[in-house]
């Protein structure tokens, strides 16, 4: 899922999943059985039909999101998932990002808040484009003997 959104903003929210399902080469039957449970899940039942333009920058990233899972891939990627949202629907992204990994998906993130690093189960610092840092939180903050990952990331950066 790229950071700028990965759906159309000229097809409605029903469009978007059966043009992605279609993609992804699911049947017709599942596209619809997927975008119910979608829809359902989201709490988008009453903007259905209306363009993925109309929504709010939150409902286009969850929505993005659960697009992009709908052919059940093993590893998702989201480039700065949670960019420009507010603070309670960066909450919900992360919530769904969990669930997603607890369901067996392996899920990497690239983001420059490092308090979110702190959700994360491994972590990998780049400074100057190399990778200074690979490891837990937990371990990463030992080492540097901090208390947050943006610590860390202060300490690398700073040399």
């Amino acid at each position: 899922m790229s950071q700028k959104f990965a759906l159309y903003d000229d097809l409605t929210v029903k469009e978007n999943i059966t043009f992605f399902g279609g993609i992804y080469g699911l049947s017709r039957k599942k596209i619809k059985e997927k975008r119910c449970q979608l829809v359902e899940e989201l709490g988008l039942k009453k903007v259905t039909n209306e363009l993925v333009s109309s929504l709010p920058l939150g409902w286009k990233q969850k929505l993005a999101f659960s697009v992009a899972l709908l052919h059940e891939p093993k590893i998702i990627f989201l480039d700065e998932p949670t960019g420009g949202v507010d603070p309670i629907t960066r909450r919900q992204f992360w919530e769904m990002i969990y669930k997603t990994a607890h369901n067996g998906t392996t899920v990497f993130v690239t983001t420059h808040y490092m308090d979110e690093a702190e959700y994360c189960d491994r972590v990998s610092i780049m400074v100057n484009g190399k990778i200074e840092a690979l490891d837990t939180p937990k371990k990463l903050k030992e080492l540097f003997k901090v208390e947050s990952m943006n610590d860390v990331f202060l300490k690398l950066a700073r040399g």
